[in-house]
Parts: C-alpha cells; structure tokens; sequence
C-alpha cells in the first residue's frame, strides 16, 4: 500500500492530574503543577516531528480538556471532538469511537486516559509485533502525558485489534527537561 494512504493515530495519555481534594470528583480533577509542564513538553515534542492531527477526539474530563489546552495551538486547527464516552472508556469503546471516524481523516489524536488507552494500544499491535525497547516501554505502561504513534492502513471504519503498526512511544520524561518523577502514576486515570 502506498505511503500516502497510510492513516494516523495518536494516542495521548492526559498529563499529571491533582489528587489533593478528595471532595472534588474525578470528573473535575485538574493538571496539577508537573501536568501542566510535562503536557507543555510534549506539546513542544509534537510540534518538533510534525505531528499535526485533523481531528482530535477527547474526553471531556477536566485534565483530558487541560492536557489539550497545553497543546495548543495546533498546527493546522484541527476539528476537536469533546466526548463524555470517552471518560475512563475501556478499549473497545475507544475503538468503537475511532470507527465512527470519517474515512477522508487522515490523522487522528485520541485525547484519553488509562487502562482504556493502554489496553487499545496493546490491542491495535498485530500479531507477531517484532520485540524491541520501544515495545517493550509500552507493555510496562502508560504514564500519563505519554503518547503513541500509530500508522494504520484500513480506513477508520474497518480498524480492529491488531491494525496499527507501532511508530513511537514517547513518555515526558523522555525528553529534554522531562525528568520529572513519575512514580505510582500509572494506575491512575
């Protein structure tokens, strides 16, 4: 298949969220402090490898709605799509959600939180996926303000398990002034 009928598919973890007020809802949790600059971090990163969605669909969660406000503005002003289905979504509502995506898309930004998102970045890992560093990173986990590179090759409407191929995983403690603690986080949604 040609290169240019390739689609995109970028899975975002929602940066470092606050649990210092235990009378505030999940729903309304914010970024807290090292959210916001790992979430102005990889908004930098992203920019850097051109990654420059059409549609960004979200959860309309506080700190899946400030994570995105960090990326802004994107390149391009793609459409935002802010969806209370995907809240704390497990996988396969998240695939579901990527099938109703029009077919003329060519690049799509999953604004989402965990398990749901780590499960449907296993799950879009076909068969047979060759073991490297970067795989093995993204069966450990899903830090939040992490960020997955798929390239898929059916359109929207045909993606199942098994349909991307892994491009990059990216964790904002990996890049330059990232080093930010990362501990615990990775059970949180």
């Amino acid at each position: 298949m040609m290169r240019s009928a390739m689609r995109q598919l970028l899975l975002l973890r929602h940066a470092k969220s606050a649990w210092d007020d235990p009378a505030l809802a999940d729903h309304a949790r914010p970024l807290n402090n090292r959210g916001r600059a790992a979430a102005r971090l990889m908004a930098a990163e992203m920019q850097r490898l051109g990654l420059t969605p059409d549609l960004v669909l979200v959860s309309s969660a506080r700190r899946t709605l400030q994570t995105l406000d960090a990326l802004k503005p994107l390149e391009g002003s793609p459409i935002v799509t802010i969806s209370d289905a995907l809240y704390l979504a497990p996988w396969e509502g998240l695939l579901a959600a990527l099938n109703q995506v029009p077919d003329t898309v060519r690049s799509v930004l999953l604004i989402g939180h965990n398990p749901g998102l780590h499960d449907l970045a296993l799950n879009l890992l076909p068969p047979g996926t060759a073991a490297t560093p970067m795989l093995f990173r993204l069966q450990e986990g899903y830090p939040t303000g992490a960020l997955t590179e798929f390239a898929i090759a059916k359109p929207w409407h045909d993606l199942t398990d098994g349909g991307g191929r892994l491009m990059a995983f990216i964790a904002p403690r990996d890049l330059p002034g990232g080093e930010i603690s990362h501990e615990a986080e990775e059970g949180h949604a």
